[in-house]
């Protein structure tokens, strides 16, 4: 078994489900609840674990998370305890795109961002990256391998085998590559669309 903890992470909205989905079809053990159900902005399920949010208060679980991954938002990496060894798929994706579903995800659910307009929110979400990255570089118990989210649509052969090479593990390549559904982009870039 693998004495590492895996961990996908990233902004919201920026294919952490996308990634979870991959890492599951490919045999790999996930940690998840299913509390948070599969609805039409993540058809798929949202891959989401309620105690990673209580973290900073009780640990203890992860002793048993060893050779598994569960998903966790970038702005809680800051309470992983240090006596643990991580690797983290760190999502990344068009700022505009994940902004985009972001809104649409809001406005469907009757609430309002954070932040007052787009620009806010891209200035707070790149200050945070700026500081995540600077972190995560700092951190000797963290290796981490960041994955674009429009490669994986573009390419999900080769970004899959990045991700197994990074894993080191045989995980099924073909279930990983027959996870990824195209049809799911939906926030595209106007660059992006062909």
């Amino acid at each position: 078994m693998n004495q590492f903890i895996t961990i996908v992470s990233g902004l919201p909205r920026s294919g952490t489900s996308l990634m979870m989905k991959m890492l599951e079809a490919s045999g790999m053990d996930i940690l998840t609840d299913n509390i948070r159900k599969a609805d039409v902005d993540n058809p798929k399920g949202y891959y989401e674990l309620e105690k990673v949010k209580k973290l900073k208060d009780d640990s203890s679980w992860l002793k048993d998370a060893q050779g598994k991954v569960f998903k966790m938002i970038s702005m809680l990496l800051y309470e992983l305890p240090p006596d643990n060894a991580y690797k983290i798929i760190f999502m990344q994706r068009d700022m505009a795109e994940m902004l985009a579903s972001q809104n649409k995800m809001l406005k469907r659910r009757n609430q309002k961002p954070g932040a007052k307009n787009d620009r806010e929110m891209t200035e707070m979400f790149e200050k945070h990256l700026g500081k995540i990255y600077e972190w995560i570089e700092s951190q000797k118990e963290i290796d981490v391998l960041y994955v674009n989210y429009n490669n994986i649509i573009n390419d999900p052969l080769k970004e899959s085998k990045r991700v197994i090479r990074f894993l080191d593990s045989g995980l099924a390549i073909d279930g990983m590559v027959s996870a990824v559904d195209p049809s799911l982009y939906r926030n595209r870039c106007v660059e992006n669309s062909d």
